[in-house]
């Protein structure tokens, strides 16, 4: 058994599994899965894990060299755009929503929160650590 990180096996299997510049994605409960794109669902009741929580735990556990926003959170979900802002170490890309639907069919895999508010949604791209 793992002592210390993610302990969902889906989402340390894809962590692990992680090159330079591949997508994760970490949404809300109401975010579109693309066909073909794995889903790790985590969602248990609305709200339940929260966005920031289910972030905060992969960012722990992953090399991120840059976060990607639908740029429609800066003025419709205040307490999300400052979390995501407060990422300092990762650099912060905004894109339109539809922009931000159509990446995320690149991604490895979509992580499903219980968020139930607006665009409480994220592209986390993988770094190395060297």
């Amino acid at each position: 058994m793992k002592r210390y990180g993610i302990l969902n096996s889906s989402i340390a299997k894809v962590l692990s599994d992680l090159g330079h510049t591949d997508y994760i994605v970490i949404g809300d409960a109401g975010l579109p899965v693309p066909e073909g794109v794995p889903k790790i669902d985590l969602a248990l009741t609305a709200g339940t894990p929260s966005f920031q929580m289910v972030v905060s735990a992969v960012l722990n556990d992953m090399v991120v060299e840059k976060v990607i926003a639908a740029e429609e959170i800066v003025g419709n979900n205040k307490t999300q755009h400052e979390f995501i802002e407060q990422l300092a170490e990762e650099k912060v890309e905004y894109v339109s929503h539809e922009a931000f639907k159509e990446l995320t069919k690149r991604a490895k895999v979509i992580i499903r929160t219980g968020e139930i508010t607006p665009y409480s949604n994220c592209i986390l791209q993988s770094g190395v650590f060297f």
